[in-house]
């Protein structure tokens, strides 16, 4: 019998410290088959390269990168690498938090969200800027497999986890111990605020260019969301859905409710006027 199968992707680029963090702490749980970006691609969602082609390299045995985005990444080890499906994709570990509305940019989320929709279970984790960031998520993942692995259980989860009080930057080899007793919250996705802007900037050439976005800001502070979990110290583990339909239909059927469509095409046609009174 086969050993499950697990494949690993990231959105911070095959080289990223996180992903062999990631990859360690898998080991001993099944094949682990690694499929990255050949660099960064942060805050590539879901996108995929459809009007471009791709080139993959096999770095060592199991590990390949691509000159795509994580969900080319997963496509390609999907429909290409893998000889059976896998039983868990996990994404990460990425270098910083992806709290409330970060999942809609994220590429870690997005590749875990491709694993996920071509029928894996699939966890996105990310954790703390800083070297010992993703050490402190490696514990977390090895549990949180293990039990995915085990049960047919198909979930998307997005993880977030923290540094440890009083141990900002541990001895590796401790971390396990350091990390056994977290406390996890199943959390819903919190309201994650930035101190957005555009910056004008100079090249060296005098040509303008711009930098947007900014730094984090507090968010949610409850404990039931993502960000008020992590900002006490607590291990967040997030369910995720695809499906995007508001829960109440309510306001979109009194929106459309006797919508004249008829009148629209005769006023696109010039037949009536636009301030032609409705009969």
């Amino acid at each position: 019998m086969s050993p499950p199968l697990i494949l690993v992707t990231n959105d911070d680029g095959v080289l990223a410290p996180g992903l062999q963090i990631l990859v360690d702490a898998l080991a001993g749980l099944g094949e682990v088959i690694v499929c990255a970006p050949e660099t960064e691609r942060s805050g590539a969602a879901h996108s995929i390269s459809f009007h471009t082609h791709l080139r993959a390299n096999s770095v060592r045995p199991g590990w390949w990168y691509v000159s795509g985005t994580p969900v080319d990444c997963v496509y390609f080890a999907l429909l290409h690498l893998c000889d059976r499906p896998p039983s868990l994709v996990c994404s990460g570990i990425n270098a910083g938090y992806n709290l409330g509305s970060d999942v809609l940019y994220s590429g870690t989320v997005g590749g875990a969200a491709e694993g996920y929709l071509r029928g894996c279970p699939a966890i996105a984790v990310s954790a703390e800027r800083g070297a010992a960031g993703p050490r402190w998520a490696a514990p977390v993942v090895r549990a949180l497999a293990e039990r995915l692995i085990a049960t047919p259980q198909r979930v998307l989860l997005n993880v977030n986890v923290p540094p440890r009080t009083g141990h900002p930057d541990p001895d590796p080899a401790r971390v396990p111990q350091l990390g056994g007793a977290r406390e996890i919250a199943v959390t819903r996705l919190g309201e994650r605020r930035y101190r957005d802007g555009v910056q004008p900037r100079t090249d060296p050439m005098g040509r303008p260019y711009y930098w947007i976005g900014g730094p984090p800001e507090p968010g949610s502070p409850d404990l039931d969301h993502d960000t008020g979990a992590v900002a006490a110290g607590l291990v967040s583990v997030t369910p995720l859905v695809l499906d995007l339909t508001a829960p109440d239909l309510a306001t979109a059927q009194s929106l459309v409710a006797d919508l004249p469509l008829d009148r629209a095409a005769q006023q696109l046609a010039g037949a009536v006027p636009p301030s032609a009174p409705e009969e």
